[in-house]
């Protein structure tokens, strides 16, 4: 795991976005096309405004999403499928003349049928190889939805699980949920092993209230325990940080 610290939560977004655009490229350079995997939370805000102004061909690109809760329409407030419309998929499309992303694929929280809707996820991104994958860590140190303990066995590339209290209280305290209750207590997640199977990682972390998770993350030992700590099991993977995320990290840790 390489670690990137930067002064500001912007300059941060800005890294992990040119990072990330750099990768973008290089597959459309080697394959014309590129599949990418892209999360939400506020921890993302800052390295998608840099990253739909990127000037690529997305019609090209493919995206998967990579986590959606289980119960929420597509236009609740918190709903991340709405947050990945307007903030990124829409956005692309009206940065470069109404040639935006080609194709993405989103998670169906309000599916009938949750493990259904695992399936099809499942089938539709197994035959593919993933370029990037951008993520970030939880407060519990969760990898997309995977709480811990986590599974680091399985290799279905999307799981019905179980969001924790930790979790569901970060949800609210960002703003998205009024109330504990209101928060759900289901997610479809992309599992730890598919994030991995990307050639890539972007994880963008910043603020102080991870600052635990991240040394957890990077200086702890790698166990279910702490699901971030798997990332530094991967053969390419950057974790970009501000001051305030990094904080924690000992003085080797930051490089």
């Amino acid at each position: 795991m390489t670690i990137n610290v930067s002064d500001s939560t912007q300059m941060m977004g800005a890294a992990a976005a040119a990072a990330g655009i750099d990768a973008i490229r290089d597959a459309l350079a080697e394959r014309g096309e590129a599949v990418i995997i892209v999360a939400t939370g506020a921890s993302q805000f800052s390295m998608l405004e840099r990253l739909v102004e990127a000037d690529l061909d997305w019609s090209k690109v493919t995206g998967f999403h990579l986590d959606e809760y289980v119960g929420v329409d597509a236009d609740h407030p918190a709903s991340f499928r709405r947050y990945l419309r307007e903030r990124f998929v829409e956005r692309t499309a009206q940065r470069h003349g109404g040639r935006g992303i080609g194709h993405f694929e989103y998670v169906d929280g309000s599916a009938e049928d949750p493990q259904a809707e695992c399936r099809r996820l499942s089938g539709a991104i197994s035959a593919r190889t993933v370029d990037v994958a951008f993520v970030g860590i939880g407060e519990n140190a969760h990898l997309a939805f995977n709480d811990p303990p986590a599974d680091f066995e399985t290799d279905v590339p999307y799981l019905l699980v179980e969001l924790d209290e930790a979790c569901r209280r970060q949800q609210m305290g960002e703003g998205w949920f009024k109330t504990l209750a209101d928060v759900p207590t289901r997610a479809i997640s992309m599992s730890c092993r598919e994030i991995l199977r990307s050639r890539r990682i972007i994880c963008t972390v910043p603020d102080e209230r991870k600052s635990r998770a991240v040394a957890c993350a990077v200086e702890g030992p790698v166990s279910p325990d702490c699901p971030a700590s798997i990332l530094r099991t991967h053969a390419d993977c950057t974790l970009f940080l501000d001051r305030e995320g990094a904080s924690r990290l000992s003085k080797s840790g930051t490089g």
